[in-house]
């Protein structure tokens, strides 16, 4: 697919589609895809023979090893294959190991299979042969359909290829004779020829036993060599944990020693001196509340019972919601990255890069709320990526079919040819250019090149006109022409009616099509908008990126996917590399489904006022969840594995072979071996149909390559295949290019299919009917049913038996803008909140679902506490409703303490504080970012969340739904002026209220203390605490109430307002104009008392 293919209109369903081409634009060439096997225990290639075929190193099953890993398993490991447990037989070329003078042969396959015309890639094949003959979905006027001839295989391909030696005869220690019929073969068909017979060779006693003899000198330093290897194993082992607690580490050994073959990460956990203390205060806590709450409930306070009951009830819903957050932070970890390592074993000199390729997709609806300037910068930072270009692709949602939108990314493709080769020359960081510019740093600190000065200044100048051209598309599209937007060419926008228009895709740079100033290729960079119609449901983000899901997949099919806001750049040139050193681990990357990484946030006011940075959420919360199963997706900065996104379930880590001990008596042995054999074959039998019925649910390349292998050996595969290619069908949509690319789990476009075809599924794709009747949003892609589809996503993930990573580099992966303004924040809260709610009240609520799946049980106490956090506006509502309460009738919550109630209180308040103090010290979070946390706490509680309830409640019971409102990503010029500007708002009510009353509260306690004399001042302490505690905590809301304050500042005058009142209170009190007398005062009562 190439650049220059042009804007791609049309609707499947219409049967409509038009190219609009610019002049001199030429027709786009196919792809060109490379793939190999991948050894399944060091990731690397397999390999090829002499002859160009694959390298096979187990007769029974053809488990991918490569040739590395198949002698050292037979020198130093177990010499069994992982996945039949049958030993390796020798084959040829190969040295001799203990064990070898057993076997009766020596396996020779160069002659004794003779399979010509054999696929390479037998999933390739496969996928491609579906998209031909094998599925029928009743379509016509598809002329297009690429014509797939492939010779059939004649025997059935499982690991993609056969056996054959890469060493020439002469070189083999042993050459054996043709094993005729007596040896076993990988297929049960005759497939040798005869007629090239392998002529043997007589053994070199010189030669063979001083190479692989028992008693020869070599092989003892063989032995020490292992050793050694071992004790240096052992030593990594132990520096990196060593008990592993999540059972990441259930897999084969480390291969080698050797840099390129060590893990590509590791974990750190917490050092034990600062985690035990924390887990020791946590569980005095438990003992604590757990005294606290006996004294509370048998000491009722009788003539203030309502506020005594309210308040247990409210205190006892805070202890859960404390137990359902800190038990998920009991196993926090961090982890380490060795990019070295990576670019060893994936990128060896004079070899093209083998690392994985990587689609990025960037969401925007609206261009007037989100900056097409911002927009840019994403997409440029994603350009200049310090990645192969061949291996990145970025993908652009337009959800809003904006043609400001499309224009703009116009314009940052043709200055991307000038920014990329600019950033990759003088290595510049961020990438983003309205940031690196931006920067108050020494930008000559680490730059030796000359011409660095003087190209920065051009550059600089460069980027000043492109802003100056997007500028003047913002300013253009402020007023929309009565006949709506028209092309250059004068083609009508088809997005002009947002509601109503066609899918739309433009492939702006290519493989073939985007070369930078310097001649050098640049990434693919693509424009998609779905079509939209009145009358169907298009499920807002999660719909446009699960179509953002499909056009990759038929486009570049990347086996990895990375996620990103329009305002979030990457701010790490290496941030994919990071992902990939999990993702393509050997021991760790095929059990994990995304890595995520934490949101970091620029232009936020130097004292965070609302939190907006929520640290202890991305440096507390979701390093304890890393320890156990992974972190929830954040809706953002998050590299996914494309088959976890189909719904697939996660590979299950297979047991170690059972060991049998040889000191029983034989007769015991006999016993339990007649036992075995009577129970064996039903198990086995129980075992295929448990495991084919596992894999019809779970995803269709199983059952394809099933189909395959059945029909060759009978006529039941055309029924299997069927019945697979309909639940495909059913699964994905009625695509063949979409179908036929789930089966490639290592990615790649077909081969065959031609450019136009390709474009035409596109466009099929993302019509707004692909998803009816199928799969999508249910179990596959982004799921649907909450405007927080990142949450949900991740749970359903979760529950399928994948884990996912936290990846917190030294240099933040990704950066984006947060809304500073207390209103939009607010409204930022109540949209998380308000999908949290949904999720509880869906069937998908971690309370009752995912059971009996892959989900552990800290895992599922944090999605509970995910959804069921804004329940507690309630009891939080009422509960800062009390002080003043208690401050105007004279009541209290609690009796008068004794002192064993008092050592309950002060040990409950220690634990709290002590709590804090520990987490923040194995953290490393700052007590100011802790307290913005505990302030924003109550502050989102008693009103975001509070409304999240309510529409919740209104939109799943009685149907209606609420709209929420995009936050706004851009600010005025002067710096923070957006944090200072007041936009009323229903959410502002209940925190003013709360501030007004418990003010009031204060002032009458005050002044009813001041009027009953000395008695009445103990008492008053303890509910003077309680309104303060309220009225802190409201403290950064008060000030965002007040607006910007030059002069005086915002505490000076609460303070000012208050001690105003007490001292005109005490001034009345003392009441100095009255004239006192010594003597009582007489008065005529008007009696007549004669």
């Amino acid at each position: 697919m190439e650049a220059s293919a042009g804007l791609v209109a049309g609707s499947h369903n219409r049967n409509e589609l038009v190219v609009i081409r610019r002049e001199g634009e030429s027709v786009p060439k196919p792809l060109q895809q490379l793939s190999g096997q991948i050894c399944q225990i060091c990731g690397d290639d397999v390999g090829l023979t002499v002859d160009g075929e694959l390298f096979v190193a187990c007769n029974e099953c053809a488990f991918p090893v490569c040739r590395t890993c198949y002698e050292y398993e037979r020198r130093e490991g177990s010499q069994v294959c992982p996945q039949c447990k049958t030993r390796f037989r020798r084959l040829k070329g190969c040295a001799r190991v203990a064990g070898d003078e057993e076997e009766d042969d020596i396996d020779d396959l160069e002659n004794e299979f003779n399979f010509m015309g054999r696929d390479k890639q037998d999933m390739q094949y496969l996928a491609e042969a579906m998209l031909q003959g094998h599925m029928s979905y009743g379509r016509v006027g598809d002329a297009d359909i690429p014509q797939v001839i492939h010779p059939m295989p004649q025997v059935p391909l499982l690991t993609n290829g056969q056996m054959v030696d890469d060493i020439p005869p002469e070189q083999h220690a042993l050459v054996p004779s043709f094993m005729g019929g007596g040896g076993k073969r990988i297929h049960p068909l005759p497939f040798s020829d005869p007629s090239l017979p392998v002529q043997p060779r007589s053994m070199d006693p010189l030669k063979d036993l001083a190479a692989y003899g028992y008693g020869s000198v070599a092989w003892k330093e063989r032995v020490e060599h292992w050793k050694q290897k071992q004790e240096k194993f052992q030593v990594v082992r132990n520096e990196s944990g060593g008990k592993d607690w999540d059972n990441d580490g259930d897999g084969p050994d480390l291969p080698l020693m050797d840099e390129a073959r060590q893990p590509l990460s590791r974990k750190m956990p917490i050092p034990s001196s600062q985690i035990n203390p924390y887990r020791m205060i946590i569980i005095i806590r438990l003992v604590v509340l757990g005294f606290f709450f006996h004294y509370r409930v048998m000491h009722p306070v009788n003539d203030a019972y309502a506020l005594w009951l309210i308040s247990v009830i409210c205190e006892i819903w805070f202890a859960v919601s404390w137990i359902l957050d800190q038990f998920p932070k009991w196993l926090p970890i961090d982890r380490e990255t060795y990019l070295d390592r990576l670019s060893l074993r994936y990128e060896k000199e004079g070899e093209p890069s083998k690392l994985s390729p990587v689609d990025i997709f960037v969401s925007t609806v609206d261009p007037l709320k989100e900056p097409p300037l911002v927009t840019a910068n994403t997409v440029l930072s994603i350009l200049a990526v310090e990645y192969p270009v061949d291996k990145v692709s970025c993908y652009v949602s337009d959800d809003g079919a904006a043609m400001l939108t499309f224009e703009a990314l116009s314009e940052t493709s043709e200055f991307a040819r000038k920014w990329v080769p600019f950033c990759k020359k003088f290595n510049i960081e961020p990438r983003a250019p309205e940031f690196y510019f931006a920067q108050k740093i020494d930008y000559l600190k680490d730059k030796v090149l000359p011409s660095f000065v003087k190209e920065r200044r051009a550059m600089k100048r460069e980027y000043g006109e492109f802003k100056v051209r997007i500028n003047a598309l913002v300013a253009k599209a402020q007023k929309v022409p009565e006949e709506g937007w028209t092309m250059q060419d004068g083609t009508l926008w088809p997005g002009n009616n947002v509601r109503d228009h066609p899918g739309m895709i433009q492939v702006f740079l290519g493989q073939s099509g985007g070369h930078d100033t310097d001649g050098n290729e640049l990434p693919r960079l693509v424009y998609v908008s779905r079509e939209k119609r009145p009358g169907f449901n298009h499920h807002k983000k999660a719909g446009a990126m699960n179509s953002l899901v499909r056009v990759s997949a038929v486009l570049t099919n990347s086996p990895y996917l990375l996620n990103l806001d329009c305002d979030h750049y990457i701010n790490n040139s290496k941030a994919l590399r990071e992902a990939m050193c999990f993702m393509m681990d050997p021991l760790l990357g095929k059990k994990v489904c995304y890595v995520q990484f934490p949101q970091r946030f620029d232009g936020i006011d130097r004292h965070d006022r609302y939190a907006n940075r929520n640290t202890v959420f991305f440096d507390i919360n979701m390093k304890g969840l890393d320890g156990i199963q992974g972190p929830i997706y954040v809706g953002t900065g998050c590299v996914f594995r494309r088959q976890a996104l189909y719904g697939y379930d996660a590979p299950k880590t297979k047991k170690p072979p059972m060991r049998t001990c040889n000191c029983w008596p034989k007769w015991c042995c006999c016993g339990c071996c007649c036992s075995g054999k009577k129970t064996k074959k039903n198990a086995k039998a129980k075992l295929e149909k448990k495991r084919n019925s596992k894999r019809a649910d779970a995803g269709a390349p199983v059952f394809a390559l099933e189909g395959i292998k059945e029909g060759i050996e009978g006529i039941e595969s055309e029924k299997l295949a069927l019945t697979s290619e309909l639940k495909l069908e059913k699964k994905f949509g009625q695509s063949p290019v979409f179908v036929a690319s789930t089966l490639l789990e290592n990615g790649g476009a077909l081969k065959s299919a031609s450019p136009a075809y390709l474009l035409k599924e596109a466009i099929h794709v993302i019509s707004c009917g692909y998803e009816d009747k199928t799969d999508w949003g249910k179990e596959v892609g982004w799921i649907y049913g909450s405007v927080t589809e990142d949450i949900l996503t991740g749970f359903k993930m979760h529950c399928h038996g994948w884990r996912s990573i936290y990846c917190i580099p030294a240099r933040p992966a990704f950066k984006g803008s947060a809304p500073i303004n207390l209103s939009d924040r607010l409204h930022q809260v109540l949209r998380w909140a308000l999908g949290s709610v949904e999720i509880f009240l869906s069937r998908h609520c971690p309370l009752w679902y995912g059971y009996g799946g892959g989900l552990k049980w800290l895992e599922r106490l944090s999605y509970i506490n995910a959804t069921v956090y804004p329940l507690t506006s309630i009891p939080l509502l009422a509960y800062c409703t009390l002080p003043a309460v208690c401050l105007l009738t004279g009541k209290f919550i609690t009796p008068e303490l004794s002192n064993v109630a008092s050592l309950w209180f002060l040990s409950l308040f220690i634990c709290i504080f002590a709590t804090g103090i520990l987490e923040m010290r194995w953290s490393g979070v700052g007590i100011d970012d802790w307290w913005r946390n505990e302030q924003f706490w109550v502050i989102g509680g008693v009103s975001a969340h509070l409304f999240a309830v309510f529409q919740g409640l209104l939109k799943v019971l009685a149907g209606v739904d609420t709209n929420f409102t995009v936050t706004s990503k851009g600010g005025d010029d002067e710096e923070f002026s957006e944090l200072y500007a007041f936009k009323w708002t229903t959410l502002l009510i209940p925190p003013t209220t709360l501030l007004i009353i418990n003010l009031i509260g204060v002032v009458a306690g005050i002044s009813n203390a001041i009027n009953n004399g000395y008695e009445s001042w103990g008492p008053l302490f303890g509910k003077l605490f309680f309104a303060f505690w309220v009225i802190v905590h409201l403290y950064p809301f008060l000030k965002g109430l007040l607006g910007r304050q030059n002069r005086t500042p915002t505490i000076i005058i609460v303070w000012s307002i208050l001690l105003a009142s007490i001292f005109s209170l005490l001034w009345v009190r003392i009441d100095p104009f009255l004239a006192k007398s010594d003597g009582p005062v007489l008065e005529e009562c008007g009696l007549n008392c004669n």
